[in-house]
């Protein structure tokens, strides 16, 4: 029995030794910083932000030919990508308004803020070495500035080259994507 057991032993240990290595992405958003004394003290909260549930995953989920989805199992979200979503959003929505108090509903404890905003990814289409599409609902929600005014709502549909068919180029190609939306809305807060 105990001459059986070794060679089990050592092919599973060989298959773990060989799996392939997990690689995590995040997407890229500037520090917010500090804001200038005199400027515009806006204070915004970003999200929750909701995503369909196809690509609510820890894993890449890439959209391939014939409409088939690829799911990658080695390359992985560092985090929530509904957290990554909120953070780019938030970041280029501060650096747009010129202010600091911007925060991601999913990484705040902030209860006071003039205005909230919703964002609800409908689609978001990936294809290496081709394209990104985002399509986003959006609502901005005077709470504290103005409560008794009407919400804003809008729609951003963006598409953003891939410059390379890495997975790398791919999440490049979703933070310019979701900065772009970012900016739609701050233009309907201004």
């Amino acid at each position: 029995m105990r001459l059986l057991l070794t060679p089990i032993f050592m092919l599973t240990l060989l298959a773990a030794c060989s799996s392939p290595k997990t690689t995590y992405y995040a997407m890229n958003a500037e520090p917010i910083k500090p804001t200038p004394v005199g400027a515009k003290n806006v204070r915004v909260m970003v999200g929750p932000v909701s995503l369909p549930e196809m690509i609510d995953q820890p894993q890449m989920v890439i959209l391939g030919n014939d409409n088939q989805v690829q799911v990658y199992e080695y390359d992985r979200w560092a985090g929530s990508l509904k957290s990554d979503i909120g953070r780019v959003i938030a970041s280029n929505i501060a650096r747009d308004l010129a202010t600091s108090n911007v925060w991601n509903f999913a990484q705040s404890t902030q209860t006071n803020f003039d205005y909230q905003v919703l964002v609800d990814v409908q689609n978001l289409q990936s294809k290496p070495d081709d394209s990104v599409l985002v399509d986003v609902l959006w609502t901005v929600k005077p709470v504290l500035a103005k409560p008794q005014s009407t919400p804003l709502m809008g729609r951003s549909l963006v598409q953003e080259k891939v410059t390379g068919s890495s997975i790398e180029a791919l999440v490049q190609a979703q933070t310019r994507a979701f900065a772009k939306v970012s900016q739609e809305i701050a233009q309907a807060i201004r």
